[in-house]
């Protein structure tokens, strides 16, 4: 094979096929293949300077843009993890069971002893419980121990360089943050993240520090890569905006009784209907507010828990819109505050389905008749109603839940 058929090839491997400058691609295949990175990147260096008149437009100092910028090259991993897509998806229940270990528990209750009389101001000012906000730094940086080790703004200059989508999105952020440098919130040597430019404590993009970041202390700062009180009561700020509603808990764990009709799966009724139709919470209690709307939730199908879901659940879910990190931000505050496991078990062997595994999924049910619209490997309400009939004429419980064992079910043709 020539040189430049073996430097293709490498290329193509080490940035998933995707197009990229080429003196971008050939300094990852040296650094992928153990030699010296060619990041004099001309091509990027070029890139920064034309750049330049886009950050000065919204008002960054040329001061600012150079300390910004120096000695900045492309981020490696940030082009290896934007170019990345899992085979796998973690179960819900291992991620649970990572997300609100023992450990994060006791270290959830340490940090609320710790910032008592912090997180007391803060919920008397935003009225979003203590245990949800330090729940949300748990879960985002381990209450501070990772915060991401990347320099923001190297980071959203290589996606806003190289990404093949989203671009205008990326140099929005990437602006955003060199202004939260010009205004003297945090030094470039400060403003640590994740690959993807989430920063600080509990992990804001720049546009939504810009949005919802606030000044507990009163110094001037929104520093929520250092003062952890500021970090704190950004959060609780965020929630509150996004409609956290004061005194109630995001959901409950429920059981269903015999016989129970899944076409309820991912309907709203209130809490005293839910209780009608024979809807019960784990130990007997009765729900507190019956005119509190809910809705129900099954995360693993009908082999596993049941929830229904208030409207602060889907508040959280504003900030990660995953149902498993919902769940785990609400559970971890519920044990953070002294509540029990949940008490029905998960099916183990239930397994979820890759996203190229949903697709097939998809395609398989439009071919039958149960339409889901576009295969796109994400299950939605479409996707769940279409399992759901699918299901029903096949004899099995219409739970909408999209498992190997269904996939494996609907390939067999029965």
């Amino acid at each position: 094979m020539s040189f430049l058929r073996t430097t293709r090839a490498a290329i193509r491997h080490v940035t998933g096929g995707s197009r990229l400058p080429v003196a971008l691609a050939l300094g990852l295949m040296a650094l992928a293949t153990g030699g010296t990175p060619a990041f004099s990147d001309v091509a990027f260096d070029r890139w920064v300077d034309r750049f330049w008149p886009v950050a000065r437009e919204a008002g960054v100092s040329r001061n600012t843009y150079q300390r910004a910028f120096q000695g900045v090259t492309p981020d490696p991993d940030t082009i290896r993890l934007m170019n990345k897509q899992s085979e796998f998806v973690k179960p819900i229940w291992d991620y649970l069971d990572s997300a609100v270990s023992d450990t994060r528990v006791e270290k959830g209750r340490e940090m609320l002893t710790t910032y008592a009389r912090e997180l007391a101001a803060i919920e008397a000012r935003y009225g979003v419980d203590r245990e949800a906000v330090v729940a949300i730094w748990g879960m985002e940086t381990n209450y501070g121990s990772f915060m991401g080790e990347h320099y923001v703004v190297r980071a959203l200059a290589t996606l806003a360089y190289a990404a093949p989508r989203r671009q205008d999105f990326w140099t929005r952020e990437l602006v955003t943050a060199l202004k939260i440098i010009d205004d003297g919130h945090v030094a470039p040597d400060r403003m640590e993240g994740s690959w993807a430019g989430a920063m600080g404590h509990t992990q804001f993009m720049p546009s939504s520090w810009k949005q919802y970041s606030s000044d507990y202390d009163g110094d001037g700062r929104h520093d929520i890569w250092t003062n952890i009180p500021d970090a704190l009561a950004s959060t609780a700020n965020y929630l509150k905006r996004h409609g956290w509603q004061s005194g109630k808990t995001w959901g409950y764990e429920v059981v269903l009784p015999r016989g129970f009709d899944y076409t309820h799966v991912d309907t709203e009724k209130n809490l005293g209907d839910w209780a009608r139709i024979g809807v019960r919470r784990t130990g007997g209690r009765n729900f507190p507010r019956p005119s509190d709307d809910a809705e129900l939730v099954l995360p693993a199908g009908a082999s596993g828990p049941a929830f229904l879901m208030l409207r602060n659940f889907y508040v959280i879910k504003r900030y990660n819109n995953a149902t498993a990190y919902a769940l785990a931000v609400g559970h971890l505050s519920d044990r953070i505050r002294g509540g029990e496991p949940f008490v029905q078990p998960w099916q183990r062997d239930a397994l979820p389905l890759s996203r190229p595994q949903t697709e097939e999924l998809q395609n398989l049910l439009n071919r039958r008749g149960f339409s889901v619209g576009a295969a796109d490997g994400q299950v939605g309400p479409a996707t769940r109603r279409g399992i759901r009939a699918y299901q029903a004429s096949a004899g099995l419980i219409p739970d909408g839940y999209a498992s190997v064992a269904l996939l494996s079910h609907i390939r067999s043709g029965r």
